[in-house]
């Protein structure tokens, strides 16, 4: 559900502005809203911004050379010349690096000639003769070459062939590619290379040194300065009325939250006003779920935020997205692989910003677990095959999968799957109308949720007597008559009715088939789930097949195949089991709930 706000709108003397900023910072529940001028301009805001933005970077490029280093430091003193110290290094670095580059670049072309004094070639130039570096292909090279231009193969390498040639100063017009070699012998740049090496080896010993050390230092800079940028905006967010003397400043407070700001500015010189909210007002947005729910909001905030005079839809997808997920996973041993992976995290006491994250991935993990329970596969293998009496009790009286007394065969799960799914969806589909009248009836009145409500009924009924055998066919049509008004007759209130009439035509023309659209959407619960345990079953077999007969290895090559394809096959197969759930939730659901969203996040001025 989303928290009750209530609108707080100040009057404040410019000189009492910057204290009672201090006050409302303090407090840390209001949520400031932003002035009508553009603030992007300010000048102390752009600098605050690209400093933030430098010691993010340099943040950011120092953890990853100690990102162990997690301690908070209690001052930001020395930030400046830490951050004046990390620049000189790295531009060493990366001076010592393009050097590097260029002394591999020369090494790489003289080790086709060998080590020789390069000198060597400027005395014959003295004397009248030019040395000059060729490369070709092998087919390339015409042997008459060598009389004409002395030319000597000094190396063959593939299909590439180097020579020299000796001639009287002038370079040889040949067909080659003419090289022209660096000025130090191959045993100096190699010296050169190995000095840089070492240069930038101890360069980055110092930036590690200083990463591990002043790390605290450089994040509680980037607070310090993330706490005044914040401050300045919400400063330049306050409208000057009545000669500047008086600054207006609005913003929401959470209900809960409102009586203990009331008994705060109450005691300040302040003049404020707090009420609920109307219509028209872009009131933030504040979750207010229990636990569980609080888990897959994260799902919701990916699509977008409800307004807030509508639904929270985040408490009556969970329990849809938790099934769909196990669904099209559905394997028990990939189940118990993430619960228990998640469970070790959590136990570890890292990560603890991320803990929601791993707690919703531990809930997903059981679910796969128990749906993959349904048809007995654990890691591809037939776990109601295993003749336990607990697991052969699940089987008779819970799975999908179970023995035939009449014929001692496994029954085929596929069928019961592949109506499952189409059930589920049908279910949220229709829980998803109901959500819709709900919405309707709260922000617009009754009257404007008849039309769906006429469509509720009218598919409950439908089902109604395709599930109920014998059903009293008169009570049945009395109810598609009544559907029917609110379809045709109620769907606009305060029009005409033929207009009514007509739209209630083409609305029926769009649920015909946009429902039935939207219901077999949900048949790929059942082909993921299908697909990914086929795949196991795949790998299996490959683990037993290929295997050699030698004792050792053929149990180090079943063992090896076994992890890396259900390794592979488990990584595809959630990537998809997150995917297309959310897929069904944001289309399906949410479409056929009205969810229009758009709303702001809730952000505290603290």
């Amino acid at each position: 559900m989303i928290s009750k706000m209530k609108k707080l709108t100040m009057l404040i003397y410019h000189k009492e502005y910057q204290e009672i900023l201090q006050t409302l910072r303090a407090a840390g529940v209001v949520h400031i809203e932003q002035g009508s001028a553009d603030i992007s301009e300010v000048p102390q805001i752009q600098t605050l911004q690209s400093e933030c933005t430098s010691y993010l970077r340099l943040v950011h490029s120092l953890e990853k050379l100690a990102p162990e280093s997690t301690e908070a430091a209690a001052s930001s003193e020395g930030a400046q010349e830490t951050m004046a110290r990390v620049e000189e290094l790295n531009a060493t670095l990366e001076r010592l690096k393009q050097a590097l580059q260029a002394a591999e670049k020369d090494a790489s072309a003289m080790n086709v000639w060998g080590d020789f004094d390069t000198t060597l070639i400027d005395k014959l130039a003295a004397e009248g003769y030019a040395l000059n570096f060729f490369q070709t292909s092998v087919k390339s090279f015409d042997s008459e070459w060598s009389e004409q231009y002395n030319a000597v193969i000094i190396k063959q390498a593939g299909s590439r062939v180097y020579f020299v040639t000796v001639t009287d100063g002038l370079v040889p017009e040949i067909d080659a590619e003419h090289i022209i070699l660096p000025k130090n012998r191959l045993a100096d740049i190699t010296v050169e290379v190995e000095r840089l090496n070492v240069e930038i080896k101890l360069v980055g010993e110092q930036l590690a040194s200083l990463a591990g050390n002043k790390l605290p230092v450089l994040r509680a800079k980037l607070k310090e300065l993330n706490a005044q940028l914040d401050f300045s905006r919400v400063e330049y967010s306050g409208e000057k009325v009545t000669g500047d003397k008086l600054l207006l400043l609005q913003g929401w407070v959470p209900e809960e939250e409102a009586d203990a700001l009331v008994k705060i500015l109450d005691a300040e010189p302040v003049f404020y006003e707090l009420r609920t909210p109307t219509p028209d007002d872009n009131v933030p947005i504040r979750f207010k779920n229990n636990a569980f729910f609080r888990l897959f909001e994260p799902i919701c905030e990916l699509y977008m935020l409800p307004k807030y005079n509508e639904i929270d839809l985040t408490p009556f997808f969970a329990p849809f997205y938790m099934i769909f997920f196990g669904l099209c996973l559905g394997d028990m041993g990939y189940g118990l692989v993430m619960s228990v992976a998640m469970i070790a995290v959590l136990l570890s006491g890292k990560f603890k910003s991320m803990r929601g994250y791993f707690n919703l991935v531990l809930t997903l993990g059981v679910s796969t677990m128990l749906c993959g329970s349904l048809t007995g596969t654990f890691f591809g293998f037939n776990i109601y095959d295993w003749n336990v009496p607990l697991l052969d009790w699940w089987r008779d009286n819970v799975s999908l999968a179970y023995i035939n007394p009449e014929t001692g065969q496994m029954n085929d799960p596929n069928p019961s799957l592949f109506n499952l799914s189409l059930i589920l969806g049908g279910v949220q589909i229709l829980f998803g109308m109901i959500i819709k009248a709900a919405n309707q009836t709260i922000q617009l009145g009754f009257k404007y949720a008849l039309s769906t409500i006429g469509w509720l009924v009218i598919l409950l009924t439908l089902v109604a007597m395709f599930v109920i055998p014998g059903m009293n066919t008169t009570v049945a049509y009395v109810l598609l008559g009544i559907g029917a008004v609110g379809v045709f007759l109620l769907n606009s209130p305060g029009k005409n009715p033929l207009l009514n009439i007509g739209l209630g035509l083409w609305d029926s023309y769009n649920m015909a088939t946009g429902l039935l659209g939207d219901i077999l959407s949900y048949v790929r619960l059942f082909a993921l789930g299908l697909s990914g345990g086929i795949l196991a079953m795949v790998f299996n077999s490959l683990a037993m097949g290929l295997s050699p007969d030698v004792p050792v290895l053929g149990t180090v090559v079943t063992v090896l195949i076994f992890v890396i394809g259900h390794f592979i096959n488990m990584f595809m197969n959630v990537l998809g089991a997150m995917v297309h759930p959310m897929r069904l939730t944001f289309v399906e659901f949410f479409k056929n709930s009205g969810y229009e969203g758009g709303g702001a996040a809730y952000k505290p001025f603290k």
